[in-house]
């Protein structure tokens, strides 16, 4: 059920009508901090479409898994801790390809220390008089 993201807001009566709750529920739901819908001048809930995805999660959590309106708050924290630490992961791998890339563009080959030697292999190059094949490794021709 998930919505597209806009700017709309919606009642807590069309709210409790399209996800088939009690409009109480929802409130409880505020009471325990679960939800935080803005309020309008008249100071009525309005609900955004991202209170909307977090009451899908919060619905799914209790009816489809068992979980009590406790381990919610803790499944939801946790979620929102990830999503923080995920982000902090992401701008230490930039960080670390950055300065990876900016070492790589100063650094000369020979100051490179590989784990294993690089060998510039190239093939044979034949002497005057030598001709090369691939089976004689550069020795004389038998005239």
């Amino acid at each position: 059920m998930a919505r597209p993201k806009s700017k709309a807001a919606y009642m807590i009566s069309a709210v409790a009508e399209q996800y088939q709750i009690h409009p109480q529920t929802l409130r409880l739901y505020e009471r325990e901090g679960l939800l935080k819908p803005s309020r309008s001048e008249g100071n009525t809930r309005l609900y955004t479409g991202e209170d909307l995805e977090r009451l899908e999660v919060i619905l799914h959590l209790t009816r489809d898994l068992g979980v009590n309106l406790a381990g919610v708050e803790i499944i939801l924290n946790m979620r929102q801790k990830m999503g923080e630490m995920q982000a902090q992961i992401q701008e230490f791998i930039a960080n670390l390809n950055r300065e990876l890339a900016a070492h790589a563009r100063f650094s000369e080959p020979e100051e490179r220390h590989w784990l294993v030697p690089v060998i510039n292999a190239r093939p044979p190059v034949p002497k005057p008089g030598q001709t090369v094949s691939p089976g004689n490794s550069g020795r004389r021709n038998p005239k």
